[in-house]
This record gives structure tokens, sequence and C-alpha cells, in this order.
């Protein structure tokens, strides 16, 4: 790939680029002083939950006041008011709804692998036009213009990011919008056949489809002539090898992104998500303790359980909202770019943390550093796990695919140099089970870190 000089991030609503940050965060409570009234007149269960903690949004006059309150909303609470909207309202989307569902234009749930779906990306056509723009600056930023075409490989229907294709529109580009479940040699051949010139897809299928371009349609993805890749949805592109990987295949940028919170920049190195959206929410300045769940203080490389409040959406926005996402905020600018805002790293989920002697240890964290190891290493692993987490009893079991060209009588020494790392780094030293190259397979949509025999 051809190096270019790194184009500078900026904020999506232009207002912000003059601002300090001390600026920033005066226009953002008055915008959350706003949306309290807003959902505290028009949601039956915001305002139960404001008088439940015994406080009026008139009461919160600071940002330091909100967050000192107790979560509002996570996913088991979600699927419990959105049944009681059922047997009560006869609609799915909860009893935080703060309009009528006549004036919903566009619902996405999350997939449901872990429970019942939450209606959780549902919008009205206002609140579609006004996230519109946030996608339509990533793909401005990408070099993506009006007139040409996307290849948008994600598993739809039902899915959240489903609601990423009215934001491409509004660009004026055309997503060619493929099922995974179709194949590979289905999303494939319909980029042979439309030649566009970006993608967005997980960083798994981006991998995937390196390996089977050439048995699949006879040509490598380099040959396909993308110009830029938006992955969603996984630690992916966070891991150097990864993100090397991609963009030396491809032969363009690989960008991370967070639906319309942010994206990552134009730089070799990877510098996390830049949060462009500080109207949108409050992203990323509420962080709370994941065991405690008390706030804690934003600094650079803070890491923290993140709380999502939605500052301008109308039908159904989230207010003191439990993502389980736990990301490392940086504070400074950055190197790469010198975007001024806040950028994050995810670091995992936090139904994700295993408990070994007393220890929280992060899959993703054992992930990087055995992509250190690449080629020596495929990159996939997998954590078994003989008992529900998170508590597990040490020795960790992790399956890891030696390299293809790998001498596997030089295995014990591989072992030795991955397992140090690992105790030094992550504070682990697990039991390596070896497995042959692509023995471990890479799923189209997500592909998953834990081999659960429970």
């Amino acid at each position: 790939m051809k190096k270019l000089k790194t184009k500078k991030v900026t904020y999506t609503n232009p207002i912000f680029n003059n601002m300090t940050q001390e600026e920033i965060t005066d226009y953002q409570e008055k915008l959350l002083k706003k949306q309290l009234k807003y959902v505290y007149r028009n949601s039956e269960f915001y305002r139960a939950k404001f008088k439940e903690i015994g406080i009026h949004p008139d009461e919160i006059r600071t940002l330091e006041d909100y967050y000192k309150l107790p979560v509002f909303l996570n996913k088991t609470i979600e699927r419990e008011i959105q049944q009681q909207s059922i047997d009560k309202y006869d609609h799915p989307f909860g009893l935080h709804l703060c309009t009528s569902p006549d004036d919903i234009a566009f619902t996405g749930t999350t997939s449901g692998t872990s429970g019942n779906p939450t209606f959780t990306y549902t919008f009205t056509e206002e609140d579609l036009n006004f996230l519109n723009r946030y996608i339509a600056h990533m793909l401005d930023y990408g070099g993506i213009n009006a007139g040409e075409r996307l290849l948008f490989s994600h598993a739809l229907g039902i899915y959240a990011t489903s609601s990423i294709l009215f934001g491409v529109r509004s660009h004026g580009v055309l997503p060619i919008d493929v099922d995974v479940r179709a194949g590979s040699q289905m999303i494939l051949k319909y980029a042979q056949m439309t030649k566009p010139t970006a993608a967005m897809m997980t960083s798994s299928l981006t991998e995937h489809l390196i390996d089977k371009a050439p048995e699949l349609i006879g040509m490598n993805v380099g040959d396909l002539g993308l110009q830029a890749i938006f992955t969603v949805g996984e630690i992916g592109i966070g891991i150097p090898e990864v993100k090397k990987k991609i963009e030396d295949a491809y032969g363009c940028r690989v960008y991370d992104y967070l639906g319309e919170l942010g994206f990552s920049c134009d730089s070799d190195e990877y510098h996390g998500i830049h949060c462009v959206a500080p109207d949108l929410s409050l992203f990323p300045n509420d962080l709370i303790d994941p065991e405690t769940k008390k706030p804690i203080e934003i600094y650079n490389g803070v890491i923290g359980e993140l709380i999502i409040t939605e500052l301008n959406l109308k039908a159904l926005p989230r207010i003191r909202y439990s993502s389980g996402d736990i990301v490392q905020v940086f504070t400074s600018e950055c190197p790469g770019c010198g975007f001024k805002g806040k950028r994050i790293k995810f670091i995992g989920r936090s139904d994700d943390m295993l408990i070994i002697k007393g220890a929280n240890v992060y899959p993703s964290a054992i992930k990087k550093v055995v992509s250190n190891f690449i080629p020596e290493v495929s990159g996939e692993l997998r954590i078994v796990l003989d008992t529900p987490p998170p508590r597990v009893v040490p020795p960790l079991q992790v399956k890891i695919e030696y390299g293809a060209d790998f001498d596997t009588h030089k295995l014990p020494e591989l072992e030795a140099r991955i397992k140090n790392e690992l105790h030094t780094q992550v504070r682990v030293t697990p039991n390596i089970i070896w497995c042959p190259t692509g023995s471990l397979g890479k799923a189209l949509t997500k592909t998953p870190i834990f081999e659960k025999n429970y």
C-alpha cells in the first residue's frame, strides 16, 4: 500500500473543532439537561427510575452529578421492560420508549445469541437523519465519495448493522449488501461483479476472504480494487499483525469503527477509535469499575466499563446504559493524526472476563500477546472452558494454531516463549494445546474466543 500523509480526524459537527475540552463539556451538559427532561416527560420507565432514586432531572446540574447516579439500564433490564411493554402495550420496544410506536422508522435488534433479542437500535426518521451524518463523515474521511459502491457484508435482516445502510446511502454511496449467510463465494462474486471501492464487514470475515479468494474466484483480494475497508464488532485491527495482514493483502487502509460514535485514523499504527460525536453521546466520558460499579475518573490510559448516554436521539435513547464493554480511554493527542479529542481501544467484554487466582484476565489480552508470534502461529486461538466463567481453576486451557510453515519439532521452544510473555503481560501461565493451521476455523460473522465444554 502506498504510504500517504496521515489525514487528521475531525469532529463530525465542525463546531467542536475549535472548542476546548472544557467548552465541549459545557455543551454536553446543556444537551444532557434537555435530554433528561425529555425522557422524564415521555418515558414511563425513565420517569419511574428517577422517582425510585429520589432525584428529579432538574436537580442534575453538572456531568459530575449525573455520573453519580446508579446504572439505569443493561441488557437484562432491557429484556424485562421489553416483555412488560409487550404485555402492557402490545409492542416490543420497551417501557423506555419515548415516542409513539407509530413514529418508529427503523428497528434493528441485537442477534439474541445470549438471550432474547433486544430492540436497542430503534429510531425515528429524525433520529436516522441525525445519525446519517456520522457515517457519511467517516466515509468521506476514508475517501469514499458519492456515486461509488460499497460492499456491505454483515448478517442483515434483524441486526443492528442494518441502520448503517441509511448513512451509506445518505452519502450518495450505493451499498451492495450481501448477507454473510450467503457464504464466502457469493460475497466474493458480488465484489467481482459490482467493483466496489469500499467494504464494511467484520475483521474476521476480512481475514477469511484473503485465504478463500484464490480458491473461490481465482484472484487475490488485492485485485478487487478496494480503496478502504471499515471493520466493526471485534478487537481485529487493534492487533498490529492483523491490521498489517489485511492492509497488505487488500492494498488499502482498514478503519475500525463503532457505529456512529467514532472511527480510527488513517495511520500505519492503530491509535484507537477517535470519538467524533460529542453531540450524540457522553461516550467515552462515563466509566465505571466493572466489579464495584462505582464511577471512575477519566485520565489518559484509564480502563473501565463503558456507560452510554445518548444526548439527541428521540425514540429509544439509552440513559445510563451499562454496555458491558471494557475500554481504555486516551485523552492525549493522537500521535498518528493529531486529533485532540478522546480515543478508545477495546479491551473486552465484562461478561468475557475470567478470574484466575484472583486476577482479572481478558481474552483479548491473551489474543494480542499470541498474535505477536505470527507467523510462527496463525493468530487463531480458543480458550477452553470446562465450567462456566468467570472463575477458572488453573491452569487455563488455550488452543493455539501453529503457523502453516512452522517446524513442529520447535513447538516446545515456541510454547516456552509464549507462556513467558503471557505470564509477564497478562499474569497467566496457560496449558497450551497445539492445533494445525485452519483446524480452529474462522467465522464469517464474529469468530468465537471461547470453546465451552460445560
